[in-house]
């Protein structure tokens, strides 16, 4: 008997005195707990996605006009913002947007025949680009500053939004009116009427930018203001463009209005 249970543990002694003879294809994977080494560097490709998400949600809802009036962009979305405008991205939203308002002006509208059809553009960031000022202010990270905006304006460098080009050509060779509406002072006429000329756009009806009384005024109280005043002269605003909801909201507004994308700034 005992001879008989010295058979049967041999081949286990075997085993266990000769394992390193023994492939290891041939033996069971051990089971081997293994915890995270906390000294490893951190995902940094997953933390990118993760702010690029967040930083994409709030420029969606900045789009949408969710957002409460907001003074700077996020921190962690400096190189966001910077790569977004900077990018295609910018460029092919800029396109979608005018090429919306081309089918909309080319399909749809029909002119009066009379020359008081209007189409009013804003001049920061809809027709003119303010992209080489915000580039060395942090694109948005830092507070506006008026007096070196003003700066920037006085020489006379913005170069044209190629897209919104295209869109002003079409609509006033379909006839349109167009009238400027800008935030600028009237201080500021006669650089901005020399830049608009000198990156392609000629032809407007009127220049309009703020007078001694409208300093003080929301952007959207004094447009608004504007708008009527058209209005009240017998005109027929029919489509308005611009980068902030300023340009758009408010009384006398027009039959379309399209909003271009800034997540650079906010105009109350």
């Amino acid at each position: 008997m005992i001879f008989f249970k010295f058979l049967l543990l041999f081949p286990l002694l075997t085993l266990a005195f000769s394992h390193e003879a023994l492939s290891p294809h041939h033996l069971p994977r051990p089971l081997i707990i293994e915890y995270p080494d906390h000294h490893a560097e951190p995902n940094f490709k997953e933390l990118d996605e993760e702010v690029k998400l967040r930083c994409t949600s709030w420029r969606f809802a900045v789009e949408a006009n969710n957002v409460n009036p907001w003074k700077t962009i996020p921190e962690e979305c400096v190189e966001y913002v910077k790569d977004y405008v900077t990018g295609r991205g910018y460029s092919v939203d800029l396109e979608r947007v005018s090429n919306e308002a081309g089918i909309y002006v080319k399909s749809v509208v029909v002119l009066g025949g009379d020359g008081k059809d209007v189409w009013i553009f804003d001049v920061d960031d809809t027709l003119l680009s303010n992209v080489p000022y915000y580039a060395d202010h942090g694109y948005g990270s830092e507070v506006f500053d008026q007096v070196e905006f003003d700066k920037w304006v006085d020489k006379g460098m913005s170069p044209a939004i190629k897209s919104s080009l295209k869109l002003y050509e079409e609509v006033l060779g379909l006839g349109f009116k167009v009238f400027l509406l800008t935030g600028r002072s009237e201080g500021k006429r006669g650089v901005t009427a020399e830049n608009l000329k000198n990156v392609g756009f000629q032809d407007w009806h009127k220049l309009i930018l703020r007078a001694a009384d409208d300093h003080g005024k929301s952007a959207t109280i004094y447009k608004s203001e504007k708008r009527s005043e058209m209005e009240k002269e017998g005109y027929r605003i029919l489509g308005n463009s611009g980068d902030q909801w300023s340009d758009l909201l408010g009384s006398s507004m027009s039959i379309r209005s399209f909003k271009l994308p800034n997540p650079m700034y906010y105009i109350p």
